[in-house]
């Protein structure tokens, strides 16, 4: 390697380093993306609460990584038990609607907070949800509850919030916990209620606020909101903690995609590529050698073919020509329009004539003077040119 490749490889490995260096100096931008995952740690993560809830019960807390369907399949597994799900939506499928209305009803209790139900359960229970987009959509709100007891309890909330609210219960069997107002006082929406469901005790919880259970509001003086919330909760039950229904889930269906989720893998994955790329160009360059090109053969068919004729038109063997012109056009018109050429009836010419698109007239013409160069033994020039005007000007449709 001469000394100019050694200081180009130099100064390309020098920037490198200094691209790892800033990358690895550089502050992390903070993470606002809707996640309510257990595990994260971001703003909008629910790490916080998941652990506060180890202390909520001497009941163990289990987490759950699979669909409601089958985690309650089987709900009669399952007694004194508070399912908590907590996320931006909750939309449920048929089936896992029925394994959640049935874990209800064998007197279970469901926690749901979110800013959207949809799924049979919700039509079950008659609960219909809204964002207000016009009014006071992500301005400063309070939450409070219906119990005046708990009055000092409320809390406002006046950032990272969708301010969103029940707009349907069942009035015969739902009970209001709580209420979202606008900071004027002017406007109050239900956004907590218990509905109770089976005859076994058990009992819907509909929560519209999940912000308020989101690491950044726990860690901000909304604690205790939160606390009150899930003091409605019974005490004594074991606590399932939903896990998958979660916007920010974490799915990785690949050894790539974990790569790329992992960011210290991830810029490895990228140094080593690109290294391996500038070693097959600099690598390739100095050691593969000159391809030969090589000439691919010539097709002298047509040469020989007009030398053979030559040959023949200067020896004046018009006969051999005439025949051998003959023999050619009945087999391009075998091979070409799918006739027999054994007989030249007037059906054979209407045929040859159609498929050729020639007229009658023409055709005809072309075909008698076959039949009569073929009935001599002996053949002028002028016969030889005739017949090759005739089969040019036939023909000259098919080029």
């Amino acid at each position: 390697m001469d000394k100019r490749s050694k200081m180009a490889l130099y100064g390309i490995a020098a920037i490198i380093v200094l691209l790892m260096i800033a990358e690895v100096a550089k502050p992390k931008a903070i993470n606002w993306r809707n996640s309510y995952s257990a595990a994260d740690k971001i703003p909008l993560g629910c790490y916080v609460i998941f652990n506060e809830l180890k202390t909520f019960s001497s009941n163990p807390l289990e987490t759950s990584d699979k669909s409601i369907y089958e985690v309650l399949n089987n709900s009669s597994d399952f007694s004194n038990t508070t399912l908590i799900l907590i996320n931006d939506y909750i939309g449920l499928e048929k089936e896992s609607s029925e394994a959640l209305l049935k874990f209800v009803e064998n007197g279970n209790t469901v926690f749901i907070s979110t800013a959207m139900a949809f799924g049979k359960f919700a039509d079950t229970l008659n609960i219909k949800m809204k964002s207000d987009n016009d009014g006071f959509l992500k301005q400063p709100s309070k939450s409070i509850f219906a119990s005046k007891s708990l009055g000092s309890n409320g809390q406002v909330f006046d950032d990272v919030i969708e301010n969103s609210y029940i707009t349907s219960i069942d009035t015969t069997n739902a009970l209001v916990l709580g209420y979202l107002e606008n900071e004027e006082k002017t406007l109050e929406e239900i956004n907590f209620i218990k509905t109770p469901f089976g005859e076994n005790g058990g009992a819907f919880y509909i929560h519209a606020n999940p912000f308020a259970f989101s690491n950044y509001h726990m860690l901000n003086d909304k604690a205790d909101y939160a606390a009150t919330v899930l003091s409605f909760l019974p005490k004594n039950n074991s606590l399932l903690w939903d896990n998958y229904y979660k916007s920010g889930r974490k799915v990785i269906k690949s050894p790539l995609r974990f790569i790329l989720a992992n960011s210290a893998l991830k810029w490895t994955f990228y140094i080593s590529l690109l290294g391996l790329i500038i070693f097959v160009i600099f690598k390739g360059k100095r050691t593969q050698r000159i391809i030969p090109v090589v000439e691919p053969l010539k097709n002298a068919t047509v040469e020989f073919t007009q030398t053979i004729g030559d040959l023949y038109y200067q020896h004046g063997d018009y006969s051999n020509i005439i025949n051998k012109k003959i023999t050619y056009f009945l087999e391009f018109v075998r091979s070409t329009y799918y006739l027999e050429t054994n007989e030249f009836s007037e059906r054979f010419i209407q045929k040859l004539a159609v498929k050729s698109a020639n007229n009658v007239q023409d055709t005809k013409s072309l075909i008698d003077l076959i039949t009569f160069l073929k009935s001599k033994n002996n053949h002028t020039e002028n016969e030889l040119i005739a017949l090759n005007k005739q089969i040019e000007h036939f023909t000259k449709n098919n080029l």
